[in-house]
């Protein structure tokens, strides 16, 4: 299939890209692949979603290196050789475009979940080894700039556009890289898919085979990177760059948040939401109000490798509820669930202690009611605390009560500026 010259195709690109392209990569065949054809056939505009740049992905039957070191326009670059891959950024007649461009490579996965193992190939090898049958198309740039792009899609990628519906390469996809399902729930939530039914059929039976050698309950720094650090960064672009509320729907619906924990698979989906919408409308970030669903949060952060200020969130986050526990507990044995006479100064002088960041306070908030024990421990002063009593300073400053008061610097000062923060409090209505 032929179709018009490339820069009339992708908006935002050099029209002079083509030609660069074609005398760096010299006789050997150079193809666009991945999103870009995807969206070029669905008539939508494929940018980077961190810097709104034009990003095309290219294959070329040779040296991907040695390529780019032919590129005039190369303002940057980081080469990756151990996948024959290198991103740049190129920069030419006051447009700026990110390539990244690969060898042509075919792989296989000896060890199910872990990285696979790289053959430098041909093009249609390349195109097998891809996700879904909507990202295994490739524009063949012919030699010259002059001709129409040649669009090459032998895996049935163009129908399945038609059909609105992502699906897998080969029986064996899921079991290789369970990585996939998050990428697919990504595109269902973008684009408005929904996996084929043999696919669907594919990762429920792989799910429930489990082929992987890492098996829950083991120690999380063996899981493979698919169950790891990989699946951690396809979460943080799903919960950050997409349609996030369809795609956290879409895996529940496919079973794949058992790849996560399966207490996260089982929580009801309206709980499950609500927890990530109230963590964002809070300000923290959606990944570890996910994982706080977990039935072992930490075990779970330590596996995905969660950046260390999300850790400490979480560790933040379980000491405050073993607290609030101990608290229960005592409201139990005196007959009473909650420590409902406390006010504003108790609640602050309680949650205000070192280990308790805001935070931790917060993520309660957002997760609230998922722990049957605390289900009726009262919320609203937590909320209080957050938005409002947090804040209240004393009136005074340490300046103007040494100056008023004569005090000097020191434990009866700050006993004071305590005492007076106090007095403020104990007016709030709790």
């Amino acid at each position: 299939m032929a179709l018009p010259l490339l820069p009339a195709l992708l908006p935002g690109v050099p029209a002079e890209l083509p030609a660069l392209l074609q005398a760096a990569a010299g006789t050997q065949r150079l193809a666009l692949v991945g999103g870009a054809v995807r969206d070029l056939l669905l008539h939508r505009v494929h940018n980077d979603p961190w810097r709104g740049l034009p990003d095309l992905d290219l294959v070329l039957e040779g040296s991907a290196a040695a390529m780019v070191q032919r590129l005039p326009g190369v303002v940057a670059s980081q080469e990756h050789s151990a996948y024959g891959t290198v991103e740049l950024e190129l920069r030419h007649g006051g447009q700026t475009v990110l390539l990244d461009v690969a060898t042509a490579r075919r792989e296989h996965y000896p060890v199910l979940g872990e990285n696979p193992v790289v053959v430098f190939a041909a093009l249609e090898d390349d195109l097998a080894r891809r996700d879904f049958t909507i990202n295994a198309m490739a524009l063949l740039l012919n030699p010259g700039s002059s001709g129409p792009v040649v669009l090459l899609d032998p895996h049935g990628g163009q129908q399945d556009l038609e059909r609105r519906q992502l699906r897998l390469l080969h029986d064996g996809s899921v079991a290789d890289d369970p990585t996939r399902l998050v990428r697919g729930a990504r595109y269902a939530a973008r684009l408005g898919f929904d996996l084929a039914p043999e696919v669907l059929l594919q990762v429920r039976n792989t799910l429930a085979a489990w082929p992987w050698s890492w098996q829950p309950g083991d120690p999380p720094g063996q899981a493979p990177s698919a169950l790891g650090t990989r699946l951690r960064m396809e979460l943080e672009l799903l919960l950050e760059r997409e349609p996030w509320p369809e795609a956290v729907a879409a895996l529940r619906r496919w079973g794949a948040l058992q790849l996560l924990d399966a207490a996260l698979q089982q929580q009801p989906e309206q709980a499950l939401q609500r927890r990530l919408r109230r963590a964002a409308r809070l300000g923290l970030p959606r990944l570890p109000a996910l994982v706080a669903g977990a039935a072992d949060p930490l075990a779970l952060a330590e596996r995905l490798q969660l950046p260390h200020r999300h850790h400490k969130l979480l560790v933040q986050w379980l000491a405050l509820r073993h607290r609030w526990l101990g608290v229960v507990e005592v409201g139990q044995h005196n007959g009473s669930r909650s420590p409902a006479g406390w006010g504003a100064e108790r609640w602050s002088d309680w949650l205000e202690v070192p280990g308790c960041s805001p935070d931790a306070v917060a993520l309660e908030l957002a997760a609230g009611g998922c722990v049957s024990a605390l289900e009726g421990l009262p919320r609203r002063p937590l909320l209080r605390w957050w938005s409002r009593w947090r804040h209240i300073q004393a009136p005074w400053s340490a300046t103007a009560l040494m100056a008023a008061e004569g005090l000097t610097p020191g434990p009866a000062l700050g006993e004071r500026l305590r005492q007076l923060r106090a007095d403020r409090l104990a007016a709030e209505r709790c």
